[in-house]
């Protein structure tokens, strides 16, 4: 990480960090005071979001509900299969407790990420100590992609989207294989609620 002075914030993104075992224990050796941002959502749909993204790079792999169950029909769902054990944050949420304050972590709803981007964001500057710089006014909804864009910036001729691996439309899933999903997350996601004291509404 590049030095920062004491009127400077030093940001910096992955993805596995939050679900990587020795992450926390790396970082708090490097800086005990780090804050923590992490976005979630609903486990289920983060599921199937994770799955189309790997069926778009390798069209072969069995279907998703082969993947996600050891037995369908009895609901034993395969907490083994990445996609899956993602989304029980609580458990990784426990390994990161271990070496952070619970006040070091910010919680972002995905969801409201997409449907209220400027809430959220209001939100991540409070929790950095930060003035409420972003606002309604840099964004607008993109209709093709079904997300929220940043307006263009002064430094660019083009306004900021995500990818072109972000906003494809998910592989159809059985409303009963879904319902299945739910009901193995649910005792998951209670905990992950009571513990960050946010109910995130994943049903």
């Amino acid at each position: 990480m590049p030095r920062t002075l004491d009127s400077q914030i030093t940001l910096e993104k992955t993805p596995s960090y939050f679900v990587t075992r020795e992450a926390p224990r790396r970082i708090s050796s490097m800086s005990h005071k780090t804050k923590l941002i992490v976005v979630v959502r609903n486990p289920v749909t983060r599921a199937i979001s994770d799955y189309t993204q790997t069926l778009s790079k390798k069209p072969d792999i069995p279907t998703f509900e082969e993947l996600a169950f050891k037995n369908k029909s009895l609901g034993l769902v395969d907490s083994s299969w990445n996609a899956i054990r993602i989304g029980m944050y609580i458990l990784h949420l426990e390994n990161w407790l271990q070496y952070f304050r619970l006040s070091q972590m910010h919680f972002v709803s995905g969801e409201r990420l997409i449907t209220d981007p400027a809430g959220e964001m209001g939100r991540v500057q409070d929790f950095l100590g930060l003035k409420r710089i972003i606002t309604d006014k840099h964004f607008y909804f993109n209709r093709t992609k079904g997300f929220p864009c940043l307006k263009k910036p002064e430094s660019s001729s083009q306004p900021r989207c995500l990818g072109k691996s972000k906003g494809r439309t998910h592989v159809q899933i059985e409303q009963e294989v879904i319902e299945q999903l739910q009901e193995f997350y649910r005792p998951f996601n209670i905990k992950f609620f009571e513990t960050v004291g946010q109910d995130f509404k994943w049903e």
